[in-house]
């Protein structure tokens, strides 16, 4: 079954406020564009440069990675895809924190409190993880399967015809090189935990 793992790749900063709406249903949406009278301020950000966000979590992420065994820089490189290391962040899909677990994801790897970076950053990166070990260490298929869900990747053998998942996928794999060589500013370069 699906872990249920669709996150949404738009442009998050670093400084983007959240707003959020309980519908008749008692039901909590959150977003960062107030697209609908209903929503009200719920999180206001504060601007932060990614060198500091790194600083911030590189102890976390060091541990992560030597505890699943997976490179650092790959973590740093989602972390920055989907999040711009603004722990707080909130998709419209639902997805949440860091790593930008959906809840039932979440739930599956163990993290209560998805805003809480460590485990947001341990539940991330074990998942992330069991994906690599599921498709045989293939980063491309696996930050597929991170995006998309592994149900589609295998349904169609290989990275889905999704323009958000095929732009996903190249974006990280563009920072995971850029922190790999060393050139993104602020960051280092991830060491191979295998």
């Amino acid at each position: 079954s699906a872990l249920g793992l669709f996150c949404v790749s738009f442009p998050w900063t670093a400084s983007a406020d959240i707003y959020r709406y309980k519908d008749e249903r008692g039901v909590w949406h959150f977003t960062n564009i107030k697209s609908d009278k209903r929503y009200k301020l719920y999180i206001r950000s504060y601007p932060k440069k990614a060198a500091q966000y790194i600083r911030d979590y590189d102890g976390i992420i060091k541990q992560a990675s030597s505890k699943f065994r997976v490179e650092q820089s790959l973590i740093k490189a989602i972390i920055k895809a989907e999040s711009y290391f603004d722990h707080k962040a909130v998709s419209r899909k639902g997805a949440r924190g860091l790593m930008q677990l959906m809840p039932g994801t979440a739930e599956s790897m163990a993290v209560e409190d998805p805003f809480d970076p460590e485990e947001n950053i341990f539940g991330g990166t074990r998942y992330l993880s069991e994906l690599l070990d599921r498709f045989k260490n293939d980063k491309v298929l696996a930050l597929a399967a991170y995006n998309a869900g592994p149900e589609r990747v295998q349904e169609h053998k290989g990275v889905p015809p999704f323009p958000e998942t095929r732009s996903f996928v190249e974006k990280v794999l563009q920072y995971y090189q850029e922190y790999n060589s060393g050139t993104t500013r602020g960051g280092k370069p991830g060491f191979s935990a295998e």
